[in-house]
């Protein structure tokens, strides 16, 4: 795994110091670029001896505002690394909105037609909206493996393994973030986004997470550089942009069914977690 995809993470609470990408802090915690010397919990957190109960696992069926979302995940994750609630995997859209992550650059938002959220995970500019498949996924480092390099893999693994199933090939690249296809058929060496990865680790509990592009407006993301990727042979695509006409559903059976191959069992929830709407 190279250094940039590391970057796509923002630390809180680890137990050496990273280095960082420009000066040491940005926002809520550090931009990882090293892996670190121990993958030891922190003092403060010893690992507990009960076993790990599955996540929950809900799946939206209408938008929810990206506040909305943020601060159900920032209760989750507080819950967890209290050992007062189990981990989630939440799976929603957004309506049309930017997000800028700890390394995103002014210059890179070409216009800001939609509202734009500054975020503390790891990353640029993105774009989410209606037709993007976005997976929140926290879940307890601790306790699985207190490694930010397998918690990246495993995420790019998830993804990969979920197009494989649609005989979609995903593949990663050195040095760019997220998971590529190659587009042969758009000229030498043309390859797309698929989709995007960019995390936060809070007390070694993970927030924020994925997007896959089902069928979004991709015009939407000529607002911004995508993930700061200003090459022209990069571009985004999508599931539906490259034929495979496959309805969320399906897209959401298959995502559940690949996270069941890499991380283990879930556990099926229905609604939305208890969380939104608190407060």
């Amino acid at each position: 795994m190279s250094s940039e995809t590391l970057s796509s993470v923002a630390t809180e609470h680890f137990p050496w110091t990273p280095s960082v990408c420009g000066s040491a802090q940005h926002g809520y915690g550090y931009e990882v670029i090293n892996e670190p010397a121990s993958t030891a919990p922190p003092a403060d957190l010893p690992p507990r001896a009960a076993p790990l109960p599955p996540p929950d696992w809900h799946v939206g069926d209408a938008p929810v505002a990206y506040a909305d979302a943020l601060a159900v995940m920032e209760a989750r994750v507080a819950a967890i690394a209290a050992g007062t609630a189990p981990e989630l995997v939440w799976l929603l859209e957004h309506p049309p909105l930017y997000t800028a992550g700890t390394s995103a650059r002014p210059e890179d938002l070409v216009d800001a037609r939609f509202p734009v959220h500054q975020t503390g995970r790891g990353g640029q500019f993105t774009y989410h909206g209606p037709g993007q498949r976005v997976a929140y996924v926290m879940l307890d480092l601790r306790r699985r493996r207190p490694d930010v390099r397998w918690f990246v893999a495993a995420l790019e693994d998830w993804i990969i393994g979920t197009f494989a199933r649609l005989n979609v090939r995903g593949e990663r690249r050195d040095g760019r973030v997220g998971v590529w296809v190659r587009r042969p058929e758009r000229g030498d060496g043309r390859e797309d986004k698929i989709a995007a990865i960019g995390v936060r680790l809070k007390r070694w509990v993970s927030l924020h997470g994925i997007s896959l592009n089902v069928d979004p407006e991709l015009g939407h993301f000529s607002g911004i550089v995508p993930c700061g990727i200003a090459d022209p042979r990069y571009g985004v695509t999508s599931l539906w942009d490259l034929g495979h006409l496959v309805p969320m559903p399906e897209v959401d059976s298959l995502l559940k069914a690949e996270f069941e191959a890499v991380f283990g069992p879930v556990r099926p929830r229905s609604g939305p977690p208890p969380e939104l709407g608190r407060g």
